[in-house]
């Protein structure tokens, strides 16, 4: 291949990298923004599940305040147990 045929070939494929290098970032920022708004969606659902739980807590809190009060105190105790556990392993006793 001759000097002038390499540099008209070099150039040609230049010139086409252009358009496709165009096309490939719009693609990829039109999946930057999807992938955005898919964020902002599960981040939205779950703050929403959150807010749920929440009114459903305070909710049972309201009709059965004992049995709550019994469950947190339960659950603090098995919490209680388990750190006192870990502890215990890690010093090695």
């Amino acid at each position: 291949m001759t000097t002038a045929k390499t540099h008209e070939a070099i150039t040609s494929a230049v010139d086409g990298a252009g358009p496709m290098l165009e096309r490939a970032s719009h693609q990829i920022s039109s999946l930057a923004h999807d992938g955005m708004d898919a964020v902002r969606g599960g981040s939205r659902q779950l703050r929403d599940g959150a807010q749920q739980a929440s009114k459903q807590t305070v909710g049972y809190i309201r009709q059965e305040p004992v049995k709550a009060m019994l469950m947190a105190a339960a659950t603090g105790a098995a919490l209680m147990a388990l750190v006192s556990l870990v502890t215990r392993s890690r010093n090695g006793h």
